[in-house]
C-alpha cells in the first residue's frame, strides 16, 4: 500500500471524519551485529498499515502472532515511536491531531483520551501497588484528582468495572485473573477516555471469564460512549465484539470489512484459512479445514510481490512479482489481492 491510498468510500467521506485514521503506519526494528552493533538491515513488524475507526464502533484487529497487531496498537498511542506514518485523533479537548508527531508534554494530554488494556492481567500490574494506586496512577500523573477526590474517583471506576470499592487498599496478589483484568480496564478508564486499544484482554482468561468481561466491555461502550480497537486471536470473540474487522499478515493490512461482510465473503485468501480453522460445535460434515503450506513470511526478508504468495493455492505470476494495492472491491469492503475480484472464497455462516 502507497502513502496515496485512500481507504474511504465516498459515503464515509460525506459522514463525520473518524475519531481516528491511521495512514502508512510503519514501525522497523534495527538488526544489529558485531562489536560496533552495525545494522545489517530491519525486522518489518507494522509496514505501511492504513485503517480507520469511527467514533462509537468496535474495530477487530485478527491476524497470526508476529504479524504486527500489538506493535501496531502501542504505535497508535505512541507508547513505541513509529518509524514513519500518520496517526490521526479527533481529540474532544485539542481537536484532530497527529498523535505521531506529537512530544512528551502533548502526549499526556492526549493519552487522557487514548488508553490501553494490556494482555496479561498478571504482569500489567505492580504488585507492590495497592489498587487506590494503581487505578488512581492515571489520575495523579494527569493532575485529574488528588486527596478525597482521587479516592472517590476510583472507588466510582471499581465499581463500575464490577469491584467492591473497599478492595482499593488491597494488592494484586489478592485477586483472580479476572479480577485483575477487571483492575487494569479500571485503570485504563479512569481519566474517562474515548478510545481504547484493547490488546487481547481475554485470551489470558477462562471461558467463563472471558463472556464476563466481553460484556463488561460492550456495556461499558455503551455508558461511556467509548471506542475500541480489539486485537485478538479468537475470531469467534472478534465476530461477537466487533462491528468491522481488519486482519494483518507479516505487518501489512490484507482485507477490512463489516464483520457479517468479511465471515460471509472474505475476499483474501488469508482470511479464508484463518476462517477454515475457527472450530465449530457442529458435528455434521463441513468443508474440510485449509491447510497452508509453508512458513509465515520473515519480516526481516519477505518475498517479493505479495507477501502470501508462496503459501497461497491461488497464486498467480504476478502474484510473485508486483505488490497488490489495498483496494476498496465493494463500500466499506478494502482487499489487498490482485484476484479478489474473481475469486468465490469460502467464509463461515453460523459466526458472523
Amino acid at each position: 500500500m502507497t502513502e496515496q491510498t485512500n481507504i474511504h468510500s465516498a459515503s464515509q467521506m460525506q459522514a463525520q471524519p473518524p475519531l481516528l485514521e491511521v495512514k502508512a503506519l510503519k514501525k522497523y526494528f534495527p538488526i544489529q551485529r558485531g562489536f560496533f552493533k552495525r545494522v545489517v538491515g530491519h525486522v518489518k513488524a507494522v509496514d505501511g498499515v492504513d485503517f480507520y475507526v469511527n467514533e462509537g464502533e468496535t474495530l477487530g484487529l485478527v491476524g497470526e502472532s508476529g504479524c504486527g497487531k500489538t506493535t501496531t496498537g502501542r504505535c497508535i498511542l505512541k507508547a513505541i515511536a513509529p518509524s514513519s506514518g500518520e496517526v490521526w485523533f479527533q481529540d474532544p479537548q485539542i481537536g484532530r491531531i497527529n498523535v505521531a508527531e506529537l512530544e512528551h508534554e502533548q502526549l499526556i494530554q492526549v493519552r487522557r483520551n487514548m488508553r490501553m488494556i494490556f494482555q496479561d492481567p498478571y504482569a500489567s500490574l505492580n504488585p507492590r501497588m495497592t489498587l487506590l494506586e494503581i487505578v488512581g496512577a492515571p489520575l495523579r500523573a494527569m493532575n485529574i484528582a488528588q486527596g478525597k477526590e482521587l479516592e472517590d474517583r476510583v472507588a466510582e471506576m471499581l465499581r463500575r468495572v464490577g469491584l467492591r470499592p473497599e478492595y482499593m487498599r488491597r494488592y494484586p496478589h489478592a485477586f483472580s485473573g479476572g479480577q485483575r483484568q477487571r483492575i487494569g480496564l479500571a485503570r485504563a478508564l479512569a481519566p474517562n477516555p474515548k478510545f481504547l486499544v484493547c490488546d487481547e484482554p481475554v485470551s489470558a482468561l477462562d471461558v467463563s471469564v472471558q463472556a464476563q468481561i466481553l460484556n463488561l466491555l460492550q456495556e461499558l461502550q455503551e455508558e461511556m460512549g467509548l471506542t475500541y480497537l480489539f486485537v485478538a486471536h479468537d475470531l469467534s470473540v472478534v465476530a461477537h465484539i466487533s462491528e468491522r474487522v481488519a486482519v494483518m499478515y507479516v505487518g501489512k493490512m490484507v482485507e477490512m470489512a463489516t464483520t457479517h461482510e468479511l465471515f460471509m465473503a472474505p475476499k483474501h485468501p488469508y482470511t479464508e484459512a484463518l476462517m477454515s480453522a475457527i472450530p465449530r460445535p457442529d458435528p455434521t460434515p463441513r468443508e474440510k479445514r485449509i491447510l497452508l503450506t509453508g512458513e509465515v513470511a520473515n519480516p526481516a526478508n519477505p518475498p517479493s510481490g505479495c507477501y502470501f504468495h508462496p503459501r497461497c493455492r491461488y497464486v498467480k505470476d504476478i502474484c510473485k512479482t508486483e505488490e497488490p494495492a489495498f483496494e476498496e472491491i465493494s463500500p466499506g469492503h478494502f482487499v489487498k489481492c490482485h484476484r479478489a475480484a474473481e475469486l468465490n472464497l469460502s467464509g463461515v455462516r453460523n459466526l458472523a
